[in-house]
């Protein structure tokens, strides 16, 4: 008598295990997905937050060299010419009482000394240097704070990709120039690409802000701070600042003004934070 038990066909059950297979297979490939977003994540913000500050200061700090580099050697053609500071004209917009943007300005005379004929350093600290209207995109001043150690290029413009990407501090148009009557406004980062603004929050009243270009040394000093305003109140920039959207705080007379913009909350751009100064000096280079 045959096995019965040889005759049989061995039947293979798969489709639990089928399924079972195919799930893992889904939820490893989504692990494998998911690992691979969060590495391109991280490095992104890697870049964001590391490389583009690396490069940034890097080609600012090459750009602040070159500027003082380039005024070293103008500096030497004009002494050997007898081209010296004496013979600098006053600012004409000052003098003619209307700002960088055709508002109200202070006049030389205003704080001289009316018996020193404008000889004095009171009188010495209203006068600006003539010079050209700086170009569209370069840097042409250099700007240092000294209680949170910066050191950066002005450029004219407040472009991202062409001023301020670059680590540098962005120069508002129609505002003063540094020295003038007027606002003498500036824009910069606060977080990535040099984020040479990071920190001015911690600025007090009496911190210094120095703006130099190749012909003088402008001192500023702070006085006011705006801790949080709209990204649209352009009060604070104008020729004599006064927040447009929180009463009460900037100026109601015309001055000599420095004023530093950057977004608010740190890693966002939805306000602005503002520090206000003013000019207490200026000497030659």
């Amino acid at each position: 008598m045959r096995d019965r038990a040889a005759d049989r066909v061995p039947v293979v059950v798969q489709g639990r295990r089928g399924r079972r297979g195919r799930g893992a297979r889904l939820v490893w490939g989504g692990a494998e997905a998911a690992v691979t977003c969060g590495l391109v994540l991280l490095l992104l913000v890697v870049h964001q937050l590391w490389w583009t500050n690396r490069q940034a200061r890097e080609g600012a700090e090459r750009k602040v060299q070159a500027l003082e580099r380039e005024w070293g050697r103008e500096g030497e053609e004009e002494g050997e010419s007898g081209s010296q500071s004496d013979q600098w004209p006053d600012q004409s917009d000052s003098g003619s009482g209307s700002g960088a943007d055709g508002s109200p300005g202070v006049g030389d005379g205003a704080a001289a000394d009316p018996g020193s004929g404008g000889s004095t350093e009171s009188g010495r600290r209203q006068r600006a240097v003539s010079a050209p209207a700086p170009d569209w995109d370069q840097a042409y001043a250099v700007l240092r704070i000294p209680r949170i150690g910066i050191r950066v290029p002005v450029a004219e413009g407040v472009s991202k990709s062409a001023v301020l990407n670059k680590g540098y501090v962005g120069h508002y148009p129609r505002t003063a120039q540094p020295g003038q009557g007027g606002n003498f406004a500036l824009a910069g980062h606060r977080n990535t690409h040099g984020e040479p603004f990071r920190r001015i929050n911690r600025l007090r009243g009496g911190d210094r802000l120095v703006a130099e270009t190749k012909k003088a040394v402008y001192t500023y000093v702070v006085d006011k701070a705006l801790s949080q305003t709209s990204a649209r109140d352009s009060g604070v920039i104008r020729s004599v600042p006064r927040s447009l959207v929180k009463a009460g705080h900037g100026y109601s007379s015309p001055g000599y003004y420095i004023t530093l913009t950057t977004c608010t909350p740190e890693y966002t751009s939805k306000y602005r934070l503002v520090v206000w100064g003013k000019l207490e000096s200026m000497r030659p280079r």
